[in-house]
């Protein structure tokens, strides 16, 4: 089992969270009632959804992290998993991407399209061979 089938599998079972075809056509998503938290799209990267508040306020944590990449102007981060702590960084992240949406909804409610993996700016192309 891969880190990024065992991080879904996680997820799955969160109540707040159901499996989805992420808007972007490539891999698997998980969703909450208020959109989508997460596209995973190879054995190794994750998008994750963060509102612009929780973006700017975990800005330096986010950036200081070799397992994450912040692309400027985008609403997701990539999540790099190579080892179980990125795992847990990555359920870390979720909660708080759902704390922001319930706490912090985008008040102009747009719809988030066009992930990092759309924008070219995850660390891989799509690899969905374990998935």
């Amino acid at each position: 089992m891969t880190l990024a089938s065992r991080a879904l599998a996680q997820l799955a079972t969160w109540p707040d969270l159901r499996q989805a075809v992420p808007s972007c056509g490539l891999g698997r998503a998980v969703r909450s009632a208020q959109g989508e938290i997460a596209h995973f799209h190879s054995e190794r990267d994750v998008d994750l959804r963060l509102t612009d508040r929780a973006v700017r306020r975990f800005a330096k944590d986010l950036r200081g992290s070799d397992a994450i990449r912040v692309v400027p102007g985008s609403r997701w981060v990539t999540l790099r998993l190579d080892a179980t702590s990125d795992v847990d960084l990555l359920l870390t992240l979720v909660s708080v991407a759902l704390q922001a949406q319930q706490t912090w909804p985008d008040p102009a409610d747009r719809v988030v399209a066009g992930c990092n993996d759309q924008r070219g700016a995850g660390f891989v192309k799509a690899d969905l061979g374990g998935l």
